[in-house]
């Protein structure tokens, strides 16, 4: 048994954007700095997927030849709203999620991890082309979208019923944050000028074991009554606001019903911090749950710190994955030994 690392390419996404980095220039630098396999989103880097021409398929084989890493996990999203007019009928739903099963195993990936709030109809039609293509359909619990919302909760349901080894989950560690990310809260200050007793307030609420979002779900889907008192300027302080419903502070002993159907986790990073420490999560904590529960698969860095870097400010995506990586790989030895 061992807990590996991972590198969502979703987290170099800048670099690729701008050019600095190609598919295989990210490769190149996540091979030296020594890490475990990769997730990958081919709607952003595989061309023509998920129907890929064979060329694009004949150059990720060589990529893989070249660059040899483990393959942690392929991401898809169902893209219902492809038209104006009409969203995808479910027989095209279907038909979308078996090509994506093809092509992740075409590509070498036995995780497809599916957009949170993918119906839970689609599995067990696609359940044998799963099955053929040795693919596990794998949700992600994501905060905002994580347990209790009732198209996530459906989905486990029907996951349980079926109880195959080709459908799980993938927790994303967003659900488990000890505080706000101190890079969203920076953001709000300077950009927009969020007020401070709404920000200590928000710090407080997460401080005191719980989150916004949740305070917001018990008020029956409205803003907690405090958190509506402290907005001052709405145009200052409603996008602050409504960003704090976006991390949860969950106890990990909500994932205890579903243990076993863990397939992948996002390991999320808002910012590492000068100690070494992702500045929201406890990252020891986690990876000690999953320790002592038998898990047997990647931990996948996925960078969101993006979105919160100050305008006319470098994106330092290379830098903060590289520490995140580094904090993953002791806190894996410390705990595995």
């Amino acid at each position: 048994m061992a807990i590996k690392s991972s590198v969502s390419l979703y987290s170099l996404q800048y670099q690729y954007l701008t050019g600095k980095m190609d598919l295989e220039g990210i490769l190149k630098y996540l091979k030296s700095i020594d890490v475990d396999g990769i997730e990958i989103l081919p709607d952003q880097m595989i061309p023509g997927a998920p129907v890929p021409s064979e060329e694009t398929l004949a150059k990720w084989d060589e990529l893989m030849k070249k660059y040899p890493i483990g393959l942690a996990c392929d991401d898809c999203f169902l893209n219902t709203n492809m038209f104006k007019n009409r969203e995808l009928t479910k027989r095209e739903c279907i038909a979308l999620i078996k090509k994506e099963i093809k092509l992740a195993h075409r590509l070498g990936f036995k995780v497809l991890r599916l957009v949170s709030m993918v119906p839970a109809w689609i599995l067990e039609p696609c359940l044998p082309t799963a099955e053929k293509y040795d693919v596990c359909m794998c949700i992600e619990i994501h905060a905002g979208l994580g347990f209790g919302v009732p198209k996530t909760e459906e989905f486990l349901a029907e996951m349980v019923r079926l109880d195959s080894p080709y459908i799980g989950i993938v927790p994303d560690s967003g659900l488990f944050c000890k505080r706000p990310p101190r890079v969203m809260t920076e953001y709000c200050r300077k950009v927009y000028g969020t007020n401070e007793e709404l920000i200590a307030l928000g710090n407080e609420i997460f401080a005191s074991g719980t989150d916004t979002y949740t305070l917001t779900q018990k008020n029956g889907g409205k803003m907690d009554p405090r958190i509506a008192a402290a907005i001052k300027d709405p145009a200052k302080d409603m996008f602050f606001a409504t960003n704090l419903d976006g991390y949860e502070n969950n106890p990990l002993s909500v994932m205890d019903p579903y243990v076993k159907y863990i397939k992948h986790v996002h390991f999320k990073l808002y910012e590492m911090t000068e100690d070494g420490n992702e500045y929201s999560i406890d990252y020891k904590e986690i990876l000690q749950y999953l320790h002592d529960h038998g898990y047997d698969g990647y931990v996948s860095t996925e960078y969101e710190g993006n979105r919160w870097v100050l305008p006319d400010h470098p994106i330092p995506e290379v830098e903060q994955v590289e520490a995140h990586q580094k904090m993953i790989k002791r806190l894996i030895r410390e705990i595995e030994g």
